[in-house]
C-alpha cells in the first residue's frame, strides 16, 4: 500500500505546481495507487471542507493564492502612473492581493476598467504580491447591460433598452439587488448562458423609473460607460485650487476681449478681440487676439485631476445636462472667462493681411479680464443695426472690428475651399421637468461663423508654432477619403444627374462644386449625406497627416482645454516650448502621446454615440403622442430588413420594416442599395421622397417604426388577391424600372 501524503505536503505541492492540480496529478506526484486513491480523495475533501482548497471542476487550488493565469480588472493609475489590478475571483480569507501590471512595449494600451487575461508571477519583498503580464484583453469593461427589470417567480429578467440588443438576460433571486418590477437597472453578466440559452445577469445599480424624462441622458451615460462621478481626490484638488495671479504672466487686462457663446453656455473658455492693423506695410490688415483659459495651470500632469480628465477624454453634452471633463470648480469658475473677473489665459496675437492670410503670430501666457459675456444672437443683432443695452457701447470698439476681420478670413476661406457640408443641427428644447417642448433646427448666424474662423486660425497658429519649435504635440488629423468611397460618391452623383470631376489629387473644392450643384434640388440632402459618409473619421495623432476637410496641412486643437484633453496637451506643449513654467509637457507624457491619442479618439467617439442615442430617445418621446400621424421624409438607408427614413420635420430617423413597405415582396439589392417590388417593379432607393405613418415610438430605446404610404408622391399599388406565401420569383422589370435600377446600381453604398 502506498504511503499517503500529509495535508501539508499536498498543500505545498499544489502551491509549487499550480497548473497541474487534478486528483490524478496529485496521485501521480505522490505515487498513490489502487485503493489508496479513495483515502486520498477523503484527504482532499477534508482540505476543501476546511477552506484550505477550492475545487474547480476536476482541479484543486489554494484559495489564498491566485492561479498562474487569472482574469483581472485594471484599476486607475496611482500617483506614480503605475497600473494595478484586482483579481475578479478571490476566495481567500485575507484582503485581495495587490497586483502590479507590467506591460511590454508591444502590448496594446489598457486602462482603468479593462478586463484582461494575465499570467501572474509571485514576488517577495514588494508592496505588491504579484506581477501581471498581459495575455489578451477580454473586454473594455465587464459586459454590462442597461434595461428594464421584469420580476418573475425565480428572480426575473432584464429587457434591454438598447435598440441593438435583441436578447433578454435572466436574473437569479439572489442577484436582483432589491430591484422592483419595471425599474431601470444596470446589470453585468454573472455567468454563462442559463436556461433557454439566455445569459445570466447580476443587477449592480437601480436607476429608477425609465419613463422619467431625465432618465434619457442617464440611460446613455450608463449604456456607454461615460464616467459621471469624480473621484474624491480630484474634487479635493479642484476645491483647493486658487485663482492664478499676475506673476510670470503678461498683463492683458486692458484689452477689450469678449466672450461670445450660446445663450445656454455652460462654460466660457475662449475670448476674442480684433482691430485694424496700424502697420503701413499691412494696409487693410487686421490684428486678432484669441485668449483661452489656462487650464494647464490648474491641471498638472499626473495629478488626480489630470488622471480623471484623461480618463474622460472630453466633456459630453446632452440636452438636459453635461458630463464635464473637469469638476465645476474649474470648468464653471476658475477656468471660465467670466465678465469682469481676472482669469489666467494662454493667448495668441495673430496678424492677417487684407485677404485673410496669416502673416505673423505669437503666443503669450497672460492674465485677462473679459469686457463682456455676450450671446451669438445679441452680437448678430448689434452688427445688423439693432444693438441691445449690453452691446450698444461695444459696437464701434469691439463688434464692428470683429466682423471686419471675419470678412477677411471669409475671403481666405473661399480661396482655401474647406469642405462646405450643409447639415442642419437639431436643437431640442426641454421644460423644467425634462420633457421635450419643441424640436427645431439651429440657426447659423455670421456670429457663429466668425467665432469658428477665429478658432480655426488659432488652432493653425498653435500647430505651426509647435512644429517650428519641434515640440511634440497632438495633431487633429482628417485624412482624405479612400478612393473606393469617392468612386461610390461619384456614381451616386451621376445617378442623381450631377458630376464629380475626376483628378489625380482629390481636393475639397471638387466636392464643394458637387454640393453646389445639388443645393436647392430634391437631391440636396442625399448628396450632402453621401459626401459625409465618404469621409474618413477625424482623430488625434502625434504625427501630422493634415486635415483634409479643412484643407489645412497643419492643425491642432488648442481652443477648448476645459472640455477636450487634446487641447490641454497642446497647452502644455506651448508652455514647454516657450519655457513658461514647470507645468508644461513632461518627457513621460511625451512617451505616452500615441497611447493618449488613441484613447481620447475613442472617448470622443463614445461621447458622440451617447449624444446621438440621447437625441433619438428624446425625439421618440416627443413623437410618442403622435402615433398614427403622417410625416414626409426621405429614404436615408437600405437594409435587407427594410429601409430607414429621415423625417423632414424633426430630422428623426425611423425604420420602415419590410412588412410595412407594401403589399408585395421586395428584393434587396445590396450593391445598388435598393429594394425592388417583385410584382410592380417599383424601386426604392436612398434619397427617395416618402410619406409615412408613425406606427410606434418607444422612448426608452429611441426606436421609431414607420409604415409607407406614398413613394415620390404616389401611393403604392395594392396587390389583388390573397398574398402568396414565400418569396415570389423576381419580376422582370419594365423599361422605366430597368432604367431606375441601372441608375441605382450607381447609387450610394453605405460605408
Amino acid at each position: 500500500m502506498s504511503d499517503l501524503p500529509t495535508k501539508e505536503q499536498i498543500l505545498d505541492w499544489i502551491a509549487a505546481n499550480p497548473t497541474t492540480t487534478s486528483k490524478r496529478d496529485i496521485a501521480r506526484a505522490f505515487n498513490v495507487k489502487g485503493a489508496a486513491r479513495i483515502d486520498l480523495k477523503r484527504i482532499l475533501k477534508d482540505l476543501e471542507d476546511g477552506g484550505h482548497l477550492e475545487k474547480r471542476r476536476k482541479t484543486y487550488r489554494d484559495p489564498d493564492r491566485l492561479p498562474p493565469v487569472s482574469v483581472l480588472q485594471v484599476l486607475a493609475p496611482d500617483d506614480l502612473g503605475d497600473l494595478f489590478c484586482r483579481p475578479l475571483e478571490w476566495l481567500g480569507e485575507g484582503p485581495e492581493p495587490r497586483i502590479l501590471f507590467s506591460p511590454r512595449a508591444t502590448d496594446p494600451a489598457v486602462g482603468e476598467g479593462d478586463r484582461i487575461l494575465a499570467r501572474l508571477q509571485e514576488v517577495q519583498g514588494e508592496d505588491h504580491q504579484y506581477v501581471a503580464r498581459l495575455i489578451r484583453r477580454i473586454g473594455t469593461n465587464p459586459r454590462r447591460l442597461l434595461g428594464v427589470f421584469r420580476k418573475g417567480a425565480e428572480g426575473g429578467r432584464i429587457v434591454p433598452v438598447s435598440k441593438g440588443a435583441d436578447r433578454e438576460w435572466t436574473v437569479r433571486p439572489g442577484d436582483t439587488h432589491g430591484a422592483k418590477d419595471g425599474e431601470l437597472v444596470e446589470a453585468e453578466q454573472a455567468g454563462p448562458k442559463g436556461r433557454m440559452g439566455l445569459p445570466r445577469a447580476r443587477i449592480v445599480e437601480r436607476l429608477g423609473d425609465p419613463a422619467a424624462p431625465k432618465a434619457v441622458s442617464l440611460i446613455a451615460i450608463h449604456e456607454h460607460g461615460i464616467p459621471d462621478a469624480f473621484p474624491d481626490a480630484a474634487i479635493a484638488e479642484a476645491d483647493a485650487a486658487k485663482p492664478a495671479g499676475l506673476a510670470g504672466r503678461e498683463d492683458l487686462r486692458d484689452l477689450p476681449l469678449v466672450t461670445i457663446d450660446p445663450a445656454d453656455a455652460r462654460d466660457r473658455d475662449d475670448a476674442v478681440l480684433a482691430h485694424a492693423d496700424d502697420d503701413p506695410k499691412n494696409r487693410g490688415g487686421h490684428v486678432i487676439w484669441v485668449a483661452i483659459a489656462d487650464v494647464a495651470h490648474y491641471v498638472t500632469y499626473g495629478s488626480a485631476l489630470d488622471r480623471e480628465a484623461r480618463r474622460r477624454g472630453n466633456s459630453t453634452y446632452f440636452p438636459d445636462r453635461v458630463v464635464p471633463m473637469l469638476p465645476d470648480r474649474l470648468s464653471g469658475d476658475l477656468c471660465s472667462l467670466h465678465e469682469g473677473v481676472p482669469r489666467a489665459c494662454v493667448a495668441v496675437r495673430m496678424v492677417i493681411d487684407a485677404g485673410g492670410e496669416l502673416r505673423d503670430h505669437h503666443f503669450v501666457r497672460g492674465l485677462m479680464r473679459s469686457r463682456a459675456s455676450l450671446e451669438y444672437t445679441e452680437v448678430q443683432a448689434a452688427q445688423d443695426g439693432n444693438p441691445g443695452e449690453k452691446t450698444e457701447h461695444l459696437v464701434e470698439e469691439v463688434i464692428a472690428p470683429l466682423y471686419a476681420a471675419y470678412g477677411a478670413l471669409r475671403a481666405a476661406r473661399e480661396r482655401r475651399q474647406p469642405l462646405d457640408l450643409d447639415l442642419p443641427e437639431r436643437r431640442i428644447e426641454l421644460d423644467e421637468k425634462g420633457r421635450v417642448t419643441s424640436v427645431a433646427f439651429k440657426d447659423r448666424l455670421d456670429a457663429h461663423r466668425l467665432i469658428e474662423e477665429f478658432m480655426v486660425l488659432a488652432n493653425v497658429a498653435a500647430a505651426r508654432t509647435l512644429a517650428k519649435k519641434q515640440t511634440p504635440l497632438l495633431y487633429r488629423v482628417h485624412e482624405e477619403p479612400a478612393p473606393e468611397k469617392i468612386e461610390a460618391l461619384r456614381e451616386t452623383a451621376e445617378a442623381a444627374g450631377f458630376t464629380l470631376a475626376k483628378g489625380q489629387v482629390l481636393k475639397t473644392a471638387q466636392l464643394n462644386r458637387l454640393l453646389a450643384q445639388a443645393e436647392g434640388t430634391e437631391h440636396d440632402e442625399l448628396i450632402n449625406m453621401s459626401t459625409l459618409r465618404s469621409m474618413t473619421q477625424a482623430y488625434y495623432s502625434p504625427e501630422n497627416f493634415g486635415h483634409f476637410g479643412l484643407a489645412l496641412t497643419q492643425y491642432a486643437h488648442f481652443t477648448s482645454p476645459i472640455r477636450r484633453y487634446s487641447d490641454l496637451v497642446v497647452h502644455r506643449a506651448l508652455i514647454a516650448a516657450h519655457g513658461w513654467g514647470k507645468d508644461g509637457l513632461k518627457p513621460e507624457e511625451i512617451e505616452r502621446l500615441e497611447e493618449t491619442a488613441k484613447h481620447i479618439s475613442e472617448t470622443e467617439r463614445r461621447s458622440m454615440a451617447a449624444e446621438r442615442d440621447t437625441t433619438d430617445r428624446y425625439l421618440a418621446a416627443f413623437l410618442s403622442d403622435r402615433v398614427g400621424a403622417t410625416f414626409t421624409g426621405r429614404i436615408s438607408g437600405i437594409a435587407r430588413f427594410g429601409a430607414f427614413v429621415k423625417l423632414d420635420e424633426t430630422g428623426a430617423d425611423g425604420l420602415l420594416p419590410m412588412r410595412a413597405i407594401g403589399h408585395e415582396y421586395f428584393h434587396h439589392d445590396a450593391e445598388s442599395q435598393t429594394l425592388m417590388g417583385a410584382d410592380s417593379g417599383i424601386v426604392i432607393g436612398i434619397g427617395d421622397k416618402v410619406r409615412v405613418r408613425l406606427a410606434e415610438a418607444v422612448p426608452v430605446t429611441g426606436g421609431l417604426t414607420l409604415e409607407l404610404i406614398e413613394l415620390d408622391d404616389k401611393a403604392l399599388p395594392r396587390r389583388p388577391g390573397r398574398a402568396r406565401k414565400g418569396a415570389p420569383p423576381r419580376r422582370k422589370a419594365d423599361r422605366s424600372a430597368k432604367k431606375k435600377v441601372k441608375l441605382r446600381k450607381k447609387a450610394a453604398r453605405r460605408p
